[in-house]
């Protein structure tokens, strides 16, 4: 919502009524960046779901959080200056792979202990 609410602000500081999307380099700055956090929403909530179920709650949350300042940072970077957004991207994209691995691993873990009957813990372990 904190996003959304910058695009209607930066509407009004710059004087494009909706739907026009199109207006000062400033303006269109702020409004990619909060297209680009919208698109990749449901990515992240999706990796969120299922690390935290499947691999590890607390892992999940603390990624979580640094995916959501990163994004917060890439927004604040994109809305100063197009090449700002580049380190924060990379990072949130970092997150993202991180969060794709734990829940491939949790994935895998169930489904090798449940059907297969193989606690791959247990190996580990032992």
């Amino acid at each position: 919502a904190y996003f959304f609410l910058q695009v209607i602000y930066a509407r009004r500081a710059f004087g494009v009524s909706p739907p026009k999307i199109s207006g000062p380099p400033e303006f269109e700055r702020v409004f990619r960046a909060q297209v680009n956090c919208s698109e990749y929403f449901p990515i992240f909530l999706a990796l969120l779901w299922q690390a935290g179920l499947f691999f590890h709650q607390g892992l999940a949350a603390a990624l979580g959080l640094l995916y959501l300042y990163a994004r917060y940072c890439y927004f604040m970077g994109y809305r100063a200056s197009s090449s700002e957004r580049l380190t924060p991207i990379y990072f949130s994209t970092g997150v993202l792979w991180i969060l794709v691995a734990a829940s491939a691993l949790g994935i895998l873990h169930f489904f090798l202990s449940h059907y297969v009957g193989l606690n791959v813990l247990q190996l580990l372990t032992a």
